[in-house]
């Protein structure tokens, strides 16, 4: 069998909310990717035969298949599809999962997968308009269970599943806050460095700036200053907005193709996608779903925790990586080594695409062989990506 390999991944810079790319349109930031995409890997966008992108909060500018928009937008041919998906946080890693699968099928040649959020112009929660998303046969399934509000239209939150998973694990305040501290020291080391300057696509605005640097970094946090905030979602809670991910703009897109039709073309594979599975575990915690996803990657992969070299588990909250960390035994000096979306940034619907971009330049300077990308997901799910490095 063929692979389905890699062979161009660039990302915008991620933006604080209400930051830097508060005014760009989200069409546009995914435009400016695509034709990044382009330029770096000398495809040409008329052999594209689809763009798969994921996009969470699909209404308003978000709204009418931004996936097409976003092609047009980037004056590509009219003749390029796209399809836009929501997996919830998982769904530009989701995106990439289909365009595997469609070029290894045959069904297509080459596919660009990716996503984009701008939770600064189309807040989180706007897709929940005139009624509720979860019906009653949902609601009577899980009344009474605890973290379940009977008298909220969104009765499951992320907030109180992840203070259920500090208590199941007995995560402590200060071991949220230690994390989340080294999660902005480690950024802010590898953008010392130069390390996220080959995967960016600067971001020209319309005054003339241009936006080179993820916004998120907190430089001057300490854990005296994390231990002064609030516990939102509960008085007793150890979970705060510090050692939670950041509310953020973004966009990142990857080109997928097999490894015969790489070579006819010219293009050089960075990695090839080894293995890639999702499943899906309690709805109401709806964060643990990275926990049993890394064991089933993993089994159908043949190989063992301690042979991956690199591992990126999303950092919706600090307890997420922490419980993924103690269910594996993973090493934690490989956990996401130039942080995570706590100093990053999380744009939802582009996360996926983020974290791998920056998991493969990663690979590439260390010269890793395997690293394994992990999401937790809204309604308790999670994506698991295995990649080779080439």
């Amino acid at each position: 069998m063929s692979d389905a390999v890699i062979v161009g991944a660039v990302r915008t810079p991620v933006g604080r909310r209400k930051g830097s790319l508060a005014d760009v349109h989200p069409v546009d930031l995914s435009a400016h990717v695509l034709r990044a995409l382009a330029e770096r890997t000398g495809i040409d966008p008329g052999q594209v035969d689809d763009v798969f992108w994921g996009c969470v909060s699909q209404v308003g500018e978000q709204s009418w298949n931004i996936a097409r928009n976003a092609v047009l937008a980037a004056g590509w041919p009219e003749t390029v599809p796209g399809t836009t998906l929501d997996r919830q946080c998982g769904s530009s890693q989701q995106a990439l999962h289909f365009a595997a699968a469609t070029v290894l099928s045959g069904q297509a040649d080459l596919v660009v997968a990716g996503g984009v959020e701008s939770m600064t112009r189309v807040p989180m929660g706007s897709s929940v308009v005139g009624g509720a998303p979860f019906s009653p046969a949902i609601l009577d399934r899980y009344r009474g269970v605890e973290g379940v509000a009977d008298d909220n239209p969104l009765p499951f939150s992320q907030g109180v599943g992840a203070e259920l998973i500090a208590r199941r694990w007995r995560l402590t305040r200060t071991q949220l806050d230690e994390f989340a501290l080294a999660s902005h020291e480690k950024a802010g080391a590898a953008q010392d460095a130069g390390a996220f300057d080959a995967e960016l696509a600067p971001v020209p605005l319309a005054d003339g700036d241009t936006v080179s640097v993820d916004e998120g970094i907190r430089r001057d946090t300490s854990l005296a200053k994390l231990a002064e905030l609030a516990t939102p979602f509960q008085a007793d809670g150890v979970v705060t907005a510090g050692s939670a991910s950041q509310i953020s703009d973004g966009a990142a897109a990857l080109a997928v193709t097999t490894a015969e039709w790489a070579g006819r073309h010219g293009l050089r594979p960075l990695a090839r996608i080894h293995t890639a599975v999702v499943c899906a575990d309690d709805p109401v915690a709806m964060l643990t779903a990275p926990i049993p996803a890394t064991a089933k990657a993993l089994r159908r992969a043949g190989l063992g925790i301690e042979e991956i070299g690199v591992y990126e588990v999303n950092e919706a909250f600090a307890p997420v990586p922490l419980a993924w960390l103690a269910e594996t035994e993973a090493d934690p000096q490989r956990l996401n080594p130039r942080g995570g979306a706590i100093a990053l940034g999380h744009p939802l619907g582009g996360s996926g695409g983020r974290i791998m971009t920056t998991m493969l330049a990663h690979m590439r300077d260390e010269n890793i062989r395997y690293g394994l990308q992990t999401m937790c997901e809204g309604g308790g799910m999670a994506n698991a990506t295995i990649v080779e490095l080439l």
